[in-house]
C-alpha cells in the first residue's frame, strides 16, 4: 500500500467517524425532545423530564455499542451525550407551549430520531465488521430502543409493538446503508438516503394512518 492509499483510507475512516458522531449526537438531541415532550405531558417533575431524556436518547445507542462490543458505550464515555440529551430536557421544560405548538411535535421529532439513529447503528456495526443482515438489524434495533424505553418508563404500550410502521421504517433505512455499503457507494449518500427513507415512511404513516396487519380476535365477531 502507498503512502498515499494510507492517507486516503486514515481521511475516509476520519470522515465516516466524525459522520457517525454527528448523526448520533443529532439523533440524541431529537430522540431527547420527545422522551421530553412526554414526560411534560405526563406532569412529571423537573428530574423527571431530564431522566426521560437521557433515556430515550441513549437506550438505543447504548444497547447498539454492548452488542459489538464497543465499550464503554459512547453515551456514557462521552459527555456530549449527555449535555445534548439535557439541553433538550431543559429546552422542552422551561419551553414546551413553544415547543408543543409544533404539528405534532413528538412523533416528528421521535421520526427524525429513529431515522438518525437507524443509520447510524447499521453504520456503526458495519464498521465492526458484523455480517450485513445482523448489521441491518442492530441499526433497527438502535432506532427502536430509546422509544421502547420511554413508552415504558410512563406506563404505555411501546409505539413498536402498536402495528405502526416504526420498526419496520427503521429496517427500512437499516437495509439501505447495508446495501449501499455492499455495492460500495459512498457512505454519506447511503446515510442521508437512508435516513430520509425511514423518516419519510415514517411520516407518512403518521399523516395518513399506515398501519401493519392486526390479528383479529376469535371472539371479535361475537362482541360485535
Amino acid at each position: 500500500m502507498s503512502a498515499g492509499q494510507g492517507g486516503q483510507m486514515i481521511d475516509t475512516t476520519r470522515a465516516l467517524h466524525t459522520l457517525l458522531l454527528v448523526l448520533d449526537l443529532f439523533g440524541t438531541f431529537v430522540f431527547a425532545l420527545s422522551g421530553a415532550l412526554v414526560a411534560v405531558r405526563r406532569g412529571l417533575d423537573l428530574f423527571g423530564v431530564l431522566v426521560l431524556s437521557f433515556a430515550a436518547s441513549s437506550a438505543g445507542g447504548i444497547a447498539r455499542d454492548l452488542l459489538i462490543g464497543a465499550t464503554p458505550p459512547a453515551a456514557i464515555q462521552d459527555w456530549r451525550y449527555l449535555g445534548v440529551s439535557l439541553l433538550a430536557g431543559l429546552l422542552t421544560f422551561f419551553r414546551y407551549a413553544d415547543i408543543e405548538r409544533m404539528r405534532n411535535p413528538v412523533q416528528i421529532s421521535d421520526a427524525a430520531g429513529l431515522a438518525l439513529f437507524a443509520v447510524s447503528g447499521a453504520q456503526k456495526a458495519l464498521a465492526f465488521n458484523l455480517h450485513p443482515g445482523m448489521a441491518a438489524l442492530l441499526g433497527m434495533l438502535t432506532g427502536i430502543g430509546g422509544g421502547m424505553l420511554r413508552d415504558v418508563l410512563v406506563s404505555q404500550i411501546p409505539t413498536v409493538l402498536r402495528a405502526d410502521l416504526y420498526a419496520v421504517a427503521a429496517l427500512a433505512g437499516a437495509a439501505v446503508v447495508v446495501l449501499g455499503s455492499m455495492l460500495h457507494m459512498p457512505p454519506t449518500a447511503t446515510t442521508l438516503l437512508g435516513a430520509g427513507l425511514c423518516f419519510g415512511l415514517r411520516f407518512m404513516a403518521i399523516r395518513y394512518g399506515w398501519r401493519l396487519p392486526v390479528a383479529k380476535p376469535p371472539d371479535a365477531d361475537k362482541r360485535g
